[in-house]
C-alpha cells in the first residue's frame, strides 16, 4: 500500500502548482482522498478532501478560493491545484486515503511521504 506525492517545488508568489498523489496497493475507488500540509513549527492541518466518486469536495476555509482537489479513478491518482500561491502556503504537503469515508474529520489510515512546496515572495 503506497501513496506517492509529487509536484512540489520552489515557486514565486502568484504562481501555480499541481500536486499529484499516485496510489498503489489499494482499490482507489473505495477511498476518500485528502491533502494535509505542515509548515515548520506548526501542526499538520487539513487542506482539502474529495469523496471516492469525486462528486463532493471539502476545503479548509483558508484555501477554498485558491485550491482545487480532483481525482482520476482510472489513473489511481488524486490532485491538488494551487493558484495563486502565497508565501504562507509553504509547507510539506501530504496526501492521505481513508477507506469508505472522506472529509476533514475522517480517519486517514494511509499516508504519502509528502512533497515540499516553497513559495518565495
Amino acid at each position: 500500500v503506497q501513496l506517492q506525492a509529487s509536484g512540489g517545488g520552489l515557486v514565486q508568489a502568484g504562481g501555480s502548482l499541481r500536486l499529484s498523489c499516485a496510489a498503489s496497493g489499494i482499490t482507489f475507488v473505495n477511498y476518500g482522498m485528502a491533502w494535509f500540509r505542515q509548515a515548520p513549527g506548526k501542526e499538520r492541518e487539513f487542506v482539502a478532501a474529495i469523496k471516492w466518486s469525486g462528486g463532493y469536495t471539502d476545503y479548509a476555509d483558508s484555501v477554498k478560493d485558491r485550491f482545487s482537489i480532483a481525482r482520476d479513478n482510472a489513473k489511481n491518482t488524486a490532485y491538488l491545484q494551487i493558484s495563486p500561491l502565497k508565501p504562507e502556503d509553504s509547507a510539506v504537503y501530504f496526501c492521505a486515503a481513508a477507506y469508505a469515508t472522506w472529509g476533514r474529520y475522517a480517519k486517514y489510515d494511509v499516508w504519502g511521504q509528502g512533497t515540499q512546496v516553497t513559495v518565495s515572495s
